[in-house]
């Protein structure tokens, strides 16, 4: 026979997954609001985004504006745009990768992007 008859453990589990939802809530809450940057060709285009991935800012540095050549500075922007998001793939795997591995591995989380 299970001492408590089972209930205490479940309603353990259930506390703690209502925790884990919380805490999730709260850490996608916070990468909305945290901003990170990238950059390309050596700080001539810089890019923030949210940790959510949701471009914020773009920065040119005049030196990159050539107007016979608008091709290299679509890519510049292009780079630091990636890279932002890059660390902001970062950023989620370091705040949401340990909560989506206790609610069971990550991957099989919906609208998680690892």
């Amino acid at each position: 026979m299970i001492p408590g008859g089972g209930q205490p453990n479940m309603q353990q589990l259930l506390q703690q997954a209502q925790k884990m939802q919380q805490d999730l809530a709260l850490a996608q809450e916070e990468l909305a609001n945290t901003e990170v940057d990238g950059q390309a060709g050596g700080g001539l285009v810089k890019a923030t985004v949210t940790g959510s991935g949701e471009l914020r800012a773009l920065q040119i540095d005049p030196k990159a504006v050539d107007p016979d050549d608008t091709e290299t500075l679509a890519d510049l922007i292009v780079a630091a745009v990636h890279a932002a998001n890059e660390n902001a793939q970062t950023l989620q795997q370091q705040k949401l990768g340990p909560l989506a591995q206790g609610l069971g591995g990550g991957s099989g989380i919906p609208g998680l992007p690892f």
